[in-house]
């Protein structure tokens, strides 16, 4: 078997745990939800959900990823052999696979509209819907798209912890970071500026019924890639001396600024174009905003030009940063359980997830008619992963850690064996133990309904 790798540096730490959880439901899905749910007030529900649902969730898988520096599966085993607990490992690893399989459909698109940006494609489209359905539903674009989109976070993968993972985190987020600053300051330009920051930071508590409360909280916890092996793997490469409390509020700080940066520069120009609702719904990224971004900087198209190809550049970074740690999820368990060499066990995680993508990009076209329980392949995977393995998963990995773990073994990790203080142990136990279990049921129990 390879030698296992490891961060080598604290900022290595934080950029790729930052990176596995930043994604596309960072600029797509929160300012959506945001637009549904009325706004400032969603906002600040969601931030207490970071705070007392995601964080402690996320603690919890590093304090299992780092204590067994092994894969998602063999933690558990490890951890609690010959118990059924051990079948979140097995869930952690599918729901990678499964995610990944059809999350590469939409980082296509990504792809694709960050290359129509380029050649100045979207500036000349009259109809952005039938544009975009066009693309979705043709035989080869799209597929193609999903292709390359895979290679890429393929080269990634295949080069290693160190030099792949590590080094590509350090670089991309960053840079994502740096292009959200400068969409945010193109945005106060725009004439609805006020509008949008209005919309941003006056609650209206008028608005909070249970049904936001628990959007927020499901957002809270998709947003950190929570439950999908992603934290517990790269918490396996975590030396002893990383600081796990810092390192989760770090991550949960990253992943909510971007989350709401995306809102400072989408909705002043929302708001800047008569006409466009704010709460435009999925296709706010690839129908409405490309005639926003037109409409808005019409008189200054160079702005215009730059200011697109920005936002189609930060969703690709997002859209990779987390495939990356998707795909790693599932690569290293088959390094270290199946003794695959890295190059081949990634060979074949790209091939089989690609195969299933195929099924999920055809969902739009030629396969959408074809439906199992109602729903095309691509509706299928996302209601199974999102909606039931996922907060399963949060579940267990809770009443795990709170319940099944020794606390003395959990203590020496978040203190580095009584190196550092926490002094918030207590409430952090009380909260895996009682209140997030309950939080994520409610979660569960409102996405089926």
């Amino acid at each position: 078997m390879e030698q296992r790798g490891n961060f080598t540096s604290k900022l290595g730490v934080v950029m790729a745990a930052a990176g596995s959880a930043v994604g596309l439901g960072n600029v797509w899905r929160f300012p959506t939800e945001v637009g549904n749910n009325g706004g400032a007030a969603f906002i600040l529900i969601y931030l207490g959900c970071v705070l007392f649902v995601g964080i402690p969730v996320m603690l919890s898988e590093f304090v299992i990823g780092r204590h067994t520096h092994a894969n998602t599966i063999s933690a558990y085993n490890q951890l609690a052999p010959g118990t059924w607990w051990r079948i979140q490992g097995i869930n952690g690893v599918f729901v990678a696979f499964i995610i990944l399989s059809y999350y590469v459909v939409i980082s296509g698109w990504t792809f694709y509209y960050l290359f129509e940006a380029l050649i100045g494609g979207l500036s000349v489209s009259a109809d952005y819907t039938a544009y975009f359905n066009d693309f979705v539903s043709s035989p080869w674009k799209p597929l193609l798209c999903a292709i390359a989109f895979m290679a890429m976070t393929h080269l990634v993968i295949v080069r290693g912890v160190q030099e792949g993972i590590e080094r590509s985190s350090k670089v991309m987020m960053p840079l994502l970071l740096l292009i959200i600053g400068v969409l945010v300051v193109c945005s106060f330009s725009m004439p609805g500026t006020s509008e949008g920051l209005k919309f941003l930071l006056e609650p209206d508590f008028s608005k909070v019924t249970p049904s936001v409360v628990l959007s927020a909280m499901g957002q809270a916890f998709f947003s950190l890639s929570l439950a999908m092996g992603c934290l517990c793997t790269y918490a396996s490469y975590f030396g002893s001396e990383t600081n796990l409390v810092k390192t989760a509020c770090s991550v949960g700080a990253i992943d909510t600024t971007v989350a709401v940066m995306s809102g400072f520069f989408i909705f002043p120009a929302v708001f800047s174009v008569s006409g466009v609702e704010a709460n435009a719904g999925p296709g706010l990224v690839f129908i409405t905003l490309p005639n926003v971004f037109n409409m808005a900087f019409h008189s200054v198209p160079v702005v215009g030009y730059v200011f697109t190809v920005l936002f189609y550049l930060l969703l690709l970074l997002a859209a990779l940063t987390s495939s990356i740690s998707l795909h790693e999820s599932v690569t290293v368990y088959a390094v270290e359980s199946l003794r695959m060499t890295r190059s081949r066990a990634s060979i074949w995680v790209s091939v089989l997830c690609m195969s299933l993508g195929v099924l999920c990009v055809y969902s739009f076209g030629p396969l959408s008619d074809f439906k199992l329980l109602g729903l095309t392949v691509f509706d299928l995977f996302d209601f199974v992963s999102s909606k039931i393995l996922l907060p399963l998963g949060g579940i267990v990995i809770c009443l795990f850690t709170g319940w099944y773990l020794d606390k003395r073994l959990v203590l020496a990790e978040v203190t580095n064996e009584g190196r550092l203080r926490f002094k918030l142990f207590r409430v952090y136990m009380f909260l895996v133990k009682y209140v997030v279990p309950v939080a994520i049921a409610a979660i569960f129990v409102n996405e089926l309904i």
